[in-house]
C-alpha cells in the first residue's frame, strides 16, 4: 500500500449534465450502479493507492454522507430489529482512507488544490478529475514521473479534440493551444505532482489555465502518453457511452 495521496477534484456543478447534476454532484452519477468517483478510486486502489483526498464543492454533503455510510452501502448487512442495532458485514471492505474537504462551490481547481494543501503529507501526490476514467497503468505513470525528475506529469490522451491541445516535444510539454486537429494530445488528467507544484497555485487561480501553462513555461511539466482507453463524463452523450461500455461487460477500468 502506498502512502502517496490521491487528490480527486469533486467540486464542479456539471452544468452540461444538468439532467443528472440537478440532483447529484457530478462524481456521484452512477455507472453500473456505482458512482463514477468509486470507479476512479477502485482503479487507483488496484495499484496500491488507498489514501484519497476529495476536494469537494457542489452538493458536497452528499459525497460526505455516501462515504460515512460506505460500509453499509458497499456490503451486505444484517440487522436484528428489536434486539440491537448491530450490523454484520458479509463481504470484503475496501481498505481506504478518505479525507473529504469542502473547498467551496465556485472555487477554481488551483484554489481547490491550495485549500487541501494541509492534507498533502508526502513529497509526491497524485491528482485527477472526478469525471474521467481510464485504464492507465498508475504504477508506470509514477515510475515515469520519478525518472524524469521534473515537478509535474500529466497524462496525454489521443482523443477527438474538443479540449485544448498539448504542444509537446517528445515528453516535454512546451505550451497549450486551442487549435483543433485530429492527431493532438489532450489533457486526460491522471497527474503526478511534486509537492512544490503547490507553490504554483493560490486561492484564486486555475490549474489548467494558469498553473499548468506556467509549469510548462518553466520546463517542469512532462506528458505521459496513454494510448489505450480513456473516457470522460462531460455530457449526456458521454454518460451514455460509459453506461453502454459497462453493460457490455468489457469496461477496461472495471475493478470488482
Amino acid at each position: 500500500m502506498s502512502n502517496i495521496p490521491v487528490v480527486i477534484m469533486c467540486g464542479g456543478s456539471g452544468t452540461r449534465l444538468r439532467e443528472q447534476t440537478e440532483f447529484l454532484p457530478k462524481p456521484m452519477i452512477p455507472i453500473g450502479g456505482k458512482p463514477m468517483l468509486v470507479h476512479i478510486m477502485k482503479w487507483y486502489a488496484k495499484f496500491g493507492f488507498n489514501k484519497f483526498v476529495l476536494a469537494l464543492g457542489y452538493k458536497q454533503e452528499m459525497i460526505k454522507d455516501y462515504f460515512l455510510h460506505y460500509d453499509e452501502i458497499a456490503n451486505d448487512v444484517t440487522v436484528d430489529i428489536g434486539r440491537y442495532r448491530g450490523k454484520q458485514y458479509q463481504s470484503h471492505c475496501d481498505n481506504w482512507t478518505v479525507t473529504m474537504s469542502d473547498t467551496g462551490e465556485n472555487t477554481l481547481k488551483g484554489g481547490r488544490l491550495k485549500r487541501i494543501e494541509k492534507y498533502i503529507d508526502s513529497d509526491t501526490f497524485m491528482c485527477t478529475y472526478g469525471d474521467g476514467i481510464s485504464n492507465v497503468n498508475i504504477r508506470n505513470l509514477l515510475n515515469f514521473h520519478q525518472l524524469h525528475g521534473r515537478l509535474a506529469t500529466m497524462t496525454g490522451i489521443n482523443h477527438p479534440p474538443r479540449f485544448g491541445e498539448i504542444v509537446h516535444a517528445g515528453i516535454l510539454v512546451e505550451s497549450f493551444s486551442e487549435k483543433k486537429k485530429s492527431d493532438c494530445l489532450i489533457n486526460g488528467g491522471f497527474f503526478v505532482f511534486d509537492r512544490k507544484v503547490l507553490n504554483y497555485v493560490d486561492d484564486n487561480n486555475d490549474l489548467e489555465t494558469f498553473a499548468l501553462p506556467v509549469l510548462a513555461e518553466h520546463k517542469n511539466l512532462m506528458v505521459y502518453q496513454h494510448t489505450d482507453y480513456w473516457g470522460c463524463m462531460d455530457t449526456m452523450s458521454d454518460l451514455g457511452k460509459l453506461q453502454n461500455i459497462w453493460e457490455s461487460g468489457k469496461a477496461p477500468w472495471r475493478v470488482e
